[in-house]
């Protein structure tokens, strides 16, 4: 065979013990490197756990401080004047000062939305999955910007679960705690908001969710504030149901409050209908609506059916694909139905190969209502939701 030199010379190369060490330790502190980065960019982005350690400091006389003012905040919110809605017809009385009592019940709602968004989160950290090598290294990079899009509600109309879905698709990032920057925490800024951000690629979506922005009267113009252009996703659901499913959760954590038909009605005997507990308030959803088309157009605005988002998850999350300008990337083969709680799972959670359903705080038993009083309350919606569709353009069966 003919003598090569420079297969001598690569054989000589190679052959050298401390060259071949040297190459060794030279790939293994490529791969320790590479490790490094991507535990950093997982890390950054879990801003919320540090949001949320720093706030476990905080003295106990603080924290009843800060929740005594967000309850006072949401009792002046919720029992605000509406604009008169002379084109209905209905017995809605404008909501009137309650007494004690009833400004206590809306203390504990406040105090059973906090204990639900800490359920989800801490769920949603034991269940969350490990990213992949590549997506932690691609989250080392990035920036954190303002979310571009918002699940803006409503309470207990599927939010949850629509984030949950969205997170699948590569390029969605969201946070996964609700930030409540436009209605409890606005004082602090616009850069503490996006800190809580995830980071995100060119061509990736920010977005967040928190349900109580749709009812709250400052909100659209704070967001408008930010960006006129922010796309708003409302999750909808029958008002009678979700006012039901609104009393179980607080009913779940203060099992103590007066039944679901006493607060409904501010007089049994005459019917009358009582606004000013949010749970009803919550479901007049064309009241709501008006306030934000004030300052964002019908177009920028989708609303999801939560019924729908149940019954068929994936035609649902394909319209706010198109909505979001995303390639149809979810569809069903991402979903199986979980018959035991009653609404659709993920086959595979972000990041994961194990299939993934909402945490025990959803899918609650509904307590038994009186008939009478359910068939009242949907007396009651009737014009109000006539007046939705009319805005919407779409008609959601709830009547």
């Amino acid at each position: 065979m003919e003598y090569s030199p420079v297969c001598h010379s690569l054989y000589a190369l190679w052959s050298s013990p401390v060259k071949k060490k040297l190459i060794l330790l030279s790939i293994m502190f490529l791969i320790w490197v590479y490790m490094l980065y991507s535990c950093v960019g997982y890390c950054s982005t879990m801003p919320s756990l540090v949001v949320d350690g720093y706030r476990g400091k905080e003295t106990g006389a603080a924290v009843a401080k800060r929740t005594e003012s967000a309850g006072t905040d949401l009792v002046s919110r919720l029992l605000a004047q509406p604009q008169p809605w002379e084109d209905i017809e209905s017995d809605y009385e404008e909501p009137s000062i309650r007494t004690a009592a009833s400004r206590d019940l809306l203390n504990n709602e406040l105090e059973a939305d906090r204990a639900d968004d800490w359920d989800e989160m801490r769920g949603e950290q034991q269940r969350a999955p490990e990213p992949s090598a590549m997506s932690s290294f691609s989250n080392g990079s990035g920036s954190k910007k303002l979310p571009q899009a918002i699940i803006i509600g409503v309470k207990k109309g599927g939010t949850r679960a629509l984030l949950e879905f969205l997170r699948v698709h590569p390029d969605i990032r969201a946070v996964g705690a609700e930030p409540h920057f436009f209605d409890r925490n606005y004082d602090n800024g616009l850069e503490w908001y996006r800190e809580l951000m995830p980071k995100t690629l060119e061509g990736q979506i920010t977005m967040e969710k928190t349900p109580s922005y749709f009812v709250t009267r400052e909100a659209p113009a704070r967001i408008a504030a930010m960006s006129r252009d922010t796309k708003l996703i409302v999750v909808v659901r029958d008002p009678v149901t979700r006012a039901i499913s609104d009393y179980t959760q607080t009913l779940s954590k203060k099992p103590d409050i007066p039944s679901f038909e006493s607060l409904t009605f501010k007089n049994r005997t005459t019917g009358l209908i009582d606004t000013s507990w949010s749970a009803i308030q919550i479901g007049i959803y064309a009241k709501h609506l008006d306030n934000w088309l004030q300052y964002f157009p019908m177009e920028q605005i989708l609303f999801v059916s939560g019924e729908r988002l149940i019954s068929d998850p994936a035609g649902e999350l394909g319209r706010v694909q198109d909505f979001l300008g995303l390639k149809r990337i979810i569809t069903d083969k991402h979903f199986y139905f979980n018959q035991t709680k009653g609404f659709p799972c993920l086959k595979k959670a972000e990041g994961s190969s194990k299939p993934h359903c909402l945490g025990k705080t959803k899918g609650r038993t509904h307590p038994n209502i009186d008939p009478e009083v359910v068939q009242r309350l949907r007396d009651f919606y009737r014009p109000f939701n006539m007046k939705f569709y009319q805005m919407t353009g779409h008609n959601f069966g709830w009547d």
